[in-house]
């Protein structure tokens, strides 16, 4: 099973190196669609990766599907793969079909809420969310709603059925769009109750722990760069490399990276990576403070050649300044964190942190 894992990655790997160019990515950042991208990732079974094969998935563990996410990012896929893999996974638990094309996730925002009101065929969703991961783009939404008495709902959304929405865009140029429910019509086959994990945060946890993977990855990226950059560019007749103050700055670099990557690793235990909101949440605050640390310190190795736009460290870097903020920014994730400690007290920390059985974080 090992062995297969390690082919998988490595077979995508290859595909994103094929398909993921500077000329892909620019036209990401001009709003176009990677529609022959998107094809091979299809073809390669990539969106389903996490969906049992029972349900008609691939039915990797979430380790490999972890990885996937890392590489996808490590080369800036402009698309919403990691997002699809999620929705696809949580529809089918949910009891749906599998779902069909690109899927994004909504809400986003914690302070947003959409509700759903039973009619005689089905529901009329309501309410707004912001900063949707290629909201506009994708051809279904999967949405978190709650009833008037606070039960939790998936909604299965087909962009067809919404009003025009405002297309946004976040630092990285990828799409956040605000998108309008209000009076949106769904068939009880589009409606299923959610999972019993969901109702307390809905689907907060799960993009969380999306955008610490893609962190890892983006990093992971970044010192790639910065490393080779710093192994090439001679100044004084030797690779600034050799300089002190470089390998100090790098090796900084480095123990943030480190230090992530082993926050990130704790969310393989989960079998759809965001089921233990407290690993999410320590693992999301870390991930955002490293990766600010090693933009910044990348950014420095390069000088100003990192900042021009023919250099492709910016696809990495206005990646990472976005996701560290996206599904909760380190300061939200922080304090679930700090609530759920103190709520356990000074004898219950060691337990707490050694006992994964019981994580799920304080309100």
């Amino acid at each position: 099973m090992e062995d297969m894992s390690v082919i998988v990655v490595e077979q995508a790997d290859r595909l994103f190196q094929q398909h993921v160019n500077k000329n892909i990515l620019a036209d990401a950042d001009d709003g176009k669609w990677a529609a022959s991208l998107w094809a091979a990732l299809e073809d390669a079974g990539l969106p389903l990766a996490l969906v049992p094969e029972a349900a008609g998935g691939v039915g990797l563990a979430a380790s490999v599907v972890a990885s996937l996410i890392r590489r996808a990012a490590f080369y800036s896929v402009p698309l919403p793969l990691a997002e699809t893999m999620i929705a696809s996974r949580l529809w089918v638990d949910a009891g749906g079909d599998v779902l069909d094309g690109a899927v994004t996730l909504a809400p986003v925002n914690p302070q947003d809420r959409l509700t759903v009101v039973e009619n005689g065929s089905g529901v009329t969703l309501s309410g707004t969310a912001h900063h949707v991961p290629w909201g506009v783009q994708a051809p279904t939404t999967l949405v978190f709603a709650r009833d008037a008495s606070g039960k939790g709902f998936l909604c299965r959304v087909l962009s067809a059925q919404l009003r025009p929405n405002k297309p946004r865009r976040n630092v990285a140029y990828e799409p956040r769009d605000e998108m309008h429910f209000d009076g949106v019509q769904l068939h009880a086959g589009d409606v299923r109750p959610a999972p019993d994990d969901l109702n307390k945060d809905g689907l907060m946890a799960f993009g969380a722990a999306i955008r610490v993977q893609q962190m890892i990855g983006g990093m992971e990226r970044c010192l790639d760069y910065a490393l080779t950059y710093a192994n090439e560019r001679i100044q004084f007749g030797r690779p600034i490399g050799k300089f002190q103050a470089i390998q100090h700055m790098l090796a900084v670099a480095a123990g943030h990276f480190a230090a992530a990557s082993a926050t990130a690793d704790a969310l393989f235990e989960s079998e759809r990576l965001g089921d233990d909101d407290f690993a999410v949440a320590i693992a999301k605050s870390r991930c955002g403070e490293a990766a600010g640390q090693v933009a910044a310190v990348c950014h420095q190795v390069h000088g100003a050649m990192g900042f021009t736009q023919e250099h492709p460290l910016h696809f990495s870097t206005r990646r990472l300044w976005a996701w560290r903020d996206e599904w909760g920014a380190e300061s939200y994730w922080q304090e679930r964190v700090g609530r759920k400690i103190c709520a356990s007290g000074g004898e219950g920390l060691w337990p707490l942190l050694a006992d994964r059985k019981d994580s799920t974080v304080a309100a």
